[in-house]
């Protein structure tokens, strides 16, 4: 048997017997159906309706191959932005909201330096707005308004403590305004969130410590003897 299938038998909780004389009715599955159906250009053997469910198959189907690509790709997707929530037990507000909450958190935070951090922090701060503004241009909407009254709403929650409700707000990019991403239901997990920071910020470094280039000038007299 291949890997592959015990790893499918251990998900549906189900044993290998070696010998019939063995089973006894406490080890045996129960399911409402057992049917051989054929789909498309493969038979395949269909179970329904078993009383424990921890795996299931998803079948897909559309009405060419290119159509089932991007199908199977927005399923995966789904599924590792579950798994993510699921493994973080923690989800934040999408649309922006995270990303205006940082930048304006770390603008207030270089006004009180003194040092040249100030000028690092404020320009970081500078491009976490870049998210909401490209979600903006993306969906044709005004990104000038939009990401200013963003920046608006989530100055208003870190200053003033009756208005914390404010700190989920994000962009409602079907009607070109904001809202609170959180009772609207666009949340992102926070691991997710945290990880695509951290890498970004990561390259960023890596590139900004590059001082040096050498470049390497094709030779013009070895192209004309060729």
């Amino acid at each position: 048997m291949l890997p592959r299938q015990l790893v499918q038998l251990r998900y549906q909780r189900l044993q290998i017997w070696k010998e019939m004389k063995l089973l006894i009715p406490s080890f045996l599955g129960y399911a409402d159906e057992v049917v051989e159906e054929r789909i498309s250009d493969d038979d395949v053997i269909l179970i329904k309706g078993t009383k424990t469910t921890s795996a299931v198959s998803l079948i897909l189907r559309g009405a060419n191959d290119y159509m089932l690509d991007e199908m199977e790709r927005a399923l995966h997707d789904a599924l590792c932005i579950v798994k993510r929530t699921l493994e973080s037990n923690l989800v934040v507000a999408g649309g922006g909201a995270v990303e205006a909450a940082l930048s304006v958190y770390l603008e207030n935070l270089a006004t009180t330096l003194g040092s040249r951090e100030q000028l690092a922090i404020a320009e970081f701060a500078e491009s976490l707005l870049i998210i909401p503004k490209v979600l903006a241009v993306n969906a044709a909407k005004d990104a000038t308004e939009l990401v200013a009254k963003l920046r608006a709403y989530h100055h208003t929650a870190q200053t003033k403590a009756n208005k914390q409700h404010l700190s989920s707000m994000g962009l409602d990019l079907l009607k070109g305004t904001t809202r609170n991403n959180l009772e609207a239901g666009v949340i992102e997990p926070a691991m997710s969130k945290v990880k695509i920071i951290q890498f970004a910020t990561e390259a960023a470094i890596t590139i900004l410590r590059i001082d040096d280039m050498i470049r390497l000038v094709k030779d013009e007299s070895q192209n004309g003897q060729d």
